[in-house]
């Protein structure tokens, strides 16, 4: 009987702590998001959570004073109900994962429909070993802004804004093959002979949708281009890219001789990717000086070499990797991010969550688009602004306040803003159908070339 009694004594004592001490970490945690991450810019959101995390609180501190069967009542009411809560979650992560398979399933079926062939389900590594005996110039691809935490850490002298020059590089699947593309000079999805052209009447740069994501050349934008045209076109998009680093990349790689600049914006995440690539000492230059330059150009031997370590660290990590994402889905089913997401589209407008960056994000993205405009014009090229839309936003509920925040900056800076979603997307009856297989992901073949197609009218 004692023993049942101390038991269930220590039970109490450490469930009241314990209660404390999550209450106080979550106290702080809502505060460092609401007032330090944005700034007090969201407080109506974080609202509910303020009052909710003070009200654990005092309820944690009130756990001390009760005693006998009203504390153990109570401790049972709690769990009872947090293992309601994270049921609901579970629930909600089970349902997610079945469409998600359902996806993959139609896909196949679809692709096989369409083509005779079976849809590759194989990883970029598994394709690279079947692949690498019969062409020793294949390579998997690196992405620039993947690779900051690498820079920094091993103190590197300077930080490679493209791949592997000249090699066959393999880089997603969402159409039902492995895109895999040849790399110029420098290291971009371009034919090498493009940068010999005497006028490069049109360049491209942003991310993953400016390098051509998941379909092989010619089924890309700048590809495409060049066949509507039949003028020069440079491609200097690379998956990851965000603002800072397109920047950055201009800087190094923009010929006098090229006429039209289109700046590729993704809806997606590029306001956001700024603050990961401000962590990079060597990108931050770009920022705090007009001239700075790395000269990459004259190191592409430099680039090769460590980007071909890189990938080799890479194809060591990939159970690292693994283990990382599972560390993400705890991290997310802890924080009930789908009961959350759900519980969200129910409250009132003015207590959603802002979709827009925070204000110092925002900041950042006038300070580099107005130094994009003054390099523009100091080299004479004629420069576009084109917002490219994502797949959500053809979804229920999209929030425009993305773009409106994006497109307020670009007209308040000067430059023409070009909206792919005006003038590609709204004029189909299912823009869906601009998507592979109408599913998340990058724009397909027919998505490109009609963005290619108002690009060059918008141009002429």
């Amino acid at each position: 009987m004692f023993n049942v009694l101390f038991t269930m004594y220590l039970i109490k004592k450490i469930f009241s702590v314990s209660c404390l001490a999550l209450s106080v970490f979550i106290i702080t945690y809502v505060f460092y998001k609401s007032q330090i991450y944005w700034n007090g810019e969201n407080n109506s959101y974080y609202l509910f959570y303020h009052v909710a995390s003070i009200g654990f609180f005092i309820f944690s501190v009130l756990l001390f004073l009760l005693k006998g069967e009203a504390k153990t009542y109570l401790i049972i009411l709690v769990i009872s109900s947090f293992l309601s809560i994270y049921l609901v979650e579970v629930y909600l992560i089970y349902k997610s994962e079945i469409i998600e398979q359902k996806r993959i399933e139609l896909k196949k079926k679809i692709y096989k429909d369409q083509t005779g062939d079976d849809y590759d389900t194989r990883d970029v590594f598994e394709v690279y070993n079947n692949l690498k005996d019969k062409d020793k110039n294949i390579v998997v691809g690196s992405y620039p802004r993947a690779n900051i935490n690498y820079f920094n850490q091993n103190n590197e002298i300077f930080f490679p804004l493209s791949g592997i020059s000249n090699t066959d590089t393999i880089y997603c699947n969402e159409n039902g093959y492995m895109s895999i593309d040849q790399t110029d000079r420098f290291g971009f999805n371009n034919p090498d002979k493009e940068w010999d052209s005497k006028v490069i009447d049109y360049l491209i740069i942003g991310d993953s949708l400016a390098q051509g994501a998941c379909v092989n050349r010619p089924n890309d934008i700048t590809s495409a281009m060049r066949s509507i045209s039949n003028k020069n076109a440079i491609n200097l998009g690379y998956g990851g890219n965000g603002p800072l680093i397109e920047y950055a990349t201009l800087k190094e790689y923009l010929s006098p001789k090229v006429k039209n600049i289109f700046w590729l914006y993704s809806e997606w995440n590029d306001l956001e990717n700024i603050e990961t690539e401000k962590q990079s000492k060597i990108l931050k230059k770009y920022l705090q000086d007009e001239n700075f330059s790395q000269n990459l150009k004259s190191k592409q031997s430099e680039i090769n070499k460590i980007t071909l370590k890189i990938i080799e660290k890479e194809k060591e990590k990939k159970i690292d990797l693994s283990k990382n994402f599972q560390l993400f889905k705890i991290k997310n089913f802890i924080k009930l991010r789908k009961v959350r997401t759900v519980l969200n589209k129910y409250l009132p407008e003015e207590y959603q969550p802002k979709l827009q960056a925070p204000k110092k994000l925002q900041d950042d993205f006038k300070k580099i688009m107005i130094l994009v405009k003054n390099l523009a014009k100091k080299n004479n090229s004629n420069l576009y602004f084109v917002y490219m839309p994502e797949y959500n936003r053809y979804l229920d509920n999209y929030n425009e306040d993305t773009f409106l925040v994006v497109k307020n900056i670009i007209n308040e800076i000067g430059i023409p803003f070009v909206d792919i979603n005006k003038e590609v997307f709204e004029k189909e009856k299912n823009p869906l159908k601009l998507f592979p297989f109408e599913m998340p992901g990058h724009y397909n073949s027919e998505g490109y070339k009609k963005i290619s197609n108002v690009l060059y009218k918008i141009s002429r």
